[in-house]
C-alpha cells in the first residue's frame, strides 16, 4: 500500500498511509514496515557493516534525510538497537510520517533505477 502511494507521488498520501498503519496495529509493525523498505531498497546484495552512520555534509541535510541515511546504515550494519532508537526519535519528534515518507520515496527510486 505504502509504495502504491508512492507511486502515485503523494508525499501527504504517503505519511497519512503511514500514520493509518500506526493507529491499525501499533508502532512495532510500523518499525517492520519502515525494515520492510530500506530492505527492499538494499536488495539482496548487501554485505553487512561498514555503513557509517555519520558523513561528511550530513548535519546540513534535512531532518528526514538525515533519519533516512541512519536509518538504512543502521539496517545495513545490522545494529537493530539503533534502528529502533532512530524510529523512536521521529516518533518522539513528530517527524515519522515525514521519514517514512522520504523513505518510501527513496526506496521506489532506487526500484526504479533497478528496473532495465
Amino acid at each position: 500500500m505504502i509504495l502504491g502511494l508512492a507511486l502515485g507521488g503523494d508525499h501527504v498520501a504517503v505519511a497519512d498511509g503511514f500514520a493509518d498503519v500506526v493507529n491499525r496495529v501499533g508502532l512495532q509493525h510500523a518499525y517492520h514496515v519502515a525494515v520492510c523498505l530500506v530492505a527492499t531498497m538494499v536488495g539482496d546484495e548487501v554485505q553487512g557493516g561498514g555503513a557509517a552512520l555519520e558523513f561528511p555534509g550530513i548535519d546540513e541535510a534535512t531532518y528526514d534525510t538525515r533519519w533516512v541515511a541512519r536509518f538504512v546504515s543502521a539496517y545495513v550494519n545490522a545494529d537493530s538497537p539503533t534502528g529502533e532508537a532512530l524510529f523512536g526519535a521521529a516518533v518522539a519528534d513528530g517527524q515519522l510520517g515525514v521519514c517514512m515518507a522520504t523513505l518510501t520515496g527513496s526506496t521506489l527510486e532506487n526500484l526504479r533505477r533497478r528496473l532495465p
